[in-house]
């Protein structure tokens, strides 16, 4: 699965989340003040956050979990606080580390496993619900779905994965964003269509067992991203 441009991508995200912007995501993943746009981003994401969270079962005892991409664990926590066992992993160290530290301070220690590195990573074993909460919006959508392959053969009960939705308004916000100083910017994102992720998705022989069951668009401000639950055949 490990592609060129999958490969180049992730060396990239590295990069900026642990290094160019770390400061800035620890602050945006608190309650500490924030501008105006990102105070709505937090607010968008806090929106998706309780999308995908709502679409879980209540009780999550005796769930295993994988929150891949899991920045600062902010879902992989509230995942914890309702009985899951979850497995986040996620490229940058540094905000892997504040997760540890936030995770500490709550006493859920034992319920998350933090992890630093490749969310593909099939050593990561199996689970029933797996989660990719803004993580893999930043590859192209060939990748994307290759991706979602390989969480395929390794999930039981539900993918819940988030994209950014190809719209008028997504690409003047996008085009805006770049003329911010560059450690304020977000890395490039790889817009696409509903319907043509779709397509990708029913069109991927390994994806065949999978049913895109709901999706759910949250728009607030520079935060644009829309959820999709895909579930086994029947599920």
């Amino acid at each position: 699965m490990q592609t060129d441009t999958y490969l180049q991508r992730r060396g990239e995200l590295e990069t900026y989340f642990d290094r160019t912007a770390s400061i800035a995501w620890q602050k945006l993943t608190s309650d500490a003040p924030v501008s105006g746009v990102r105070a709505k981003v937090r607010a968008g994401r806090e929106d998706m956050r309780t999308v995908l969270l709502n679409w879980l079962p209540e009780d999550l005892n005796g769930c295993r979990i994988l929150d891949a991409g899991c920045g600062t664990g902010q879902f992989a926590i509230e995942a914890a606080r309702r009985g899951a066992d979850v497995v986040a992993i996620d490229l940058a160290g540094t905000l892997v580390q504040l997760a540890k530290q936030r995770l500490i301070e709550l006493g859920l220690e034992k319920k998350v496993d933090f992890r630093v590195g490749d969310m593909f990573d099939p050593s990561l074993g199996t689970f029933d619900h797996i989660i990719a909460m803004d993580s893999i919006i930043h590859y192209s959508a060939p990748d994307m779905v290759r991706i979602l392959e390989g969480f395929g053969g390794r999930c039981a009960n539900s993918m819940l994965f988030t994209f950014a939705p190809r719209t008028p308004a997504l690409s003047v916000m996008h085009a805006i964003g770049q003329v911010f100083p560059r450690g304020d910017r977000s890395p490039a994102i790889n817009p696409i269509r509903d319907t043509a992720l779709l397509k990708r998705i029913t069109d991927s022989a390994d994806l065949q067992a999978w049913t895109p069951r709901r999706t759910h668009r949250v728009q607030a401000m520079f935060y644009v991203s829309q959820a999709m639950e895909l579930v086994p055949n029947g599920g």
